[in-house]
């Protein structure tokens, strides 16, 4: 597995996810500047929570930017242990460390994009090929790492 363009994959995924959180906050706006009205209260209060809604997607937006530039201290090397920018296979699945995206598919494989600061990965942190490590009672072996 190219390592390099996996890396590459998870930042244009997270690239989309910036123009979309962009997209919504832009449209969110112009929705509140549409509410300005005399007719009181009511649309003082739809404007208020359309404000919140901005603000909630103006938080998601900065985490995502986070990821992205956590995403550019990854190097494309090989591991030879769980860690930051491994790719662990495990029995239960292929598993990328790196930034909290969820499940992609890169290469026709399943590969599900953790956190370093996840639980999965901290359970498996350290650990080489063929090592045990448990993560709510289920125990797993990882298989590979690369």
């Amino acid at each position: 597995m190219n390592k390099s363009s996996l890396i590459n994959t998870v930042k244009l995924k997270l690239s989309e996810k910036i123009s979309n959180f962009e997209k919504l906050i832009s449209e969110t706006r112009v929705s509140s500047n549409d509410t300005k009205s005399s007719m009181g209260d009511k649309y003082e209060t739809g404007r208020e929570m359309l404000q919140q809604e901005i603000n909630n997607l103006q938080v998601q937006l900065n985490e995502v930017l986070k990821q992205q530039d956590f995403l550019k201290i990854i190097l494309p090397k090989q591991s030879e242990k769980a860690e930051k920018g491994a790719i662990v296979k495990t029995e239960k699945g292929l598993f990328f460390i790196s930034v909290s995206l969820g499940e992609i598919t890169f290469e026709n494989q399943k590969i599900i994009c953790i956190s370093p600061e996840s639980p999965l990965a901290k359970a498996m942190n350290g650990k080489q090929k063929n090592d045990f490590f448990s993560l709510n009672t289920m125990n797993q072996i990882i298989i590979e790492i690369q």
